[in-house]
């Protein structure tokens, strides 16, 4: 039996899905309850393995309190000639950031600073950091 590799679209979603749990600080578990499957089954989606069904993404967006086209934002478009998103779509890189855990820490702590200026400065300081150190010092 030949393993199929997950389709693109449902491996974004899936991630999506993980990044928005996260966020919310929601379990793998405590998803699974509201959806009345096990964990392992939420595993398979978060994973792209299992495709979710329009009406479980429905399900899925109003327990994870977004809009079904939230789970779609910045994925890939499916279109043949790549035309869909345009340039100021996030690449796949920000939303693979955004789903580790330190790319969720980083986003919360930022997103609880109310001073315009100050969030600037952090962004100033972190483009530094990085000039400084470059792509190859990961």
């Amino acid at each position: 039996m030949s393993t199929k590799a997950p389709n693109p679209v449902d491996k974004y979603v899936g991630s999506r899905v993980r990044m928005r749990r996260i966020m919310l600080g929601m379990s793998q578990e405590k998803l699974g309850e509201a959806l009345g499957l096990t964990f392992q089954q939420v595993q398979k989606y978060e994973k792209g393995t299992n495709r979710v069904g329009a009406s479980r993404l429905q399900q899925i967006s109003e327990i994870l309190q977004v809009p079904v086209s939230f789970l779609f934002d910045g994925g890939p478009s499916g279109i043949a000639n790549g035309e869909g998103f345009g340039e100021g779509s996030s690449p796949a890189y920000v939303s693979d950031f955004l789903a580790t855990s330190e790319g969720l820490a980083l986003t919360r702590a930022f997103t609880r600073i109310g001073d315009a200026k100050m969030r600037r400065s952090i962004v100033e300081l972190v483009e530094q950091i990085a000039a400084v150190n470059g792509p190859d010092q990961r």
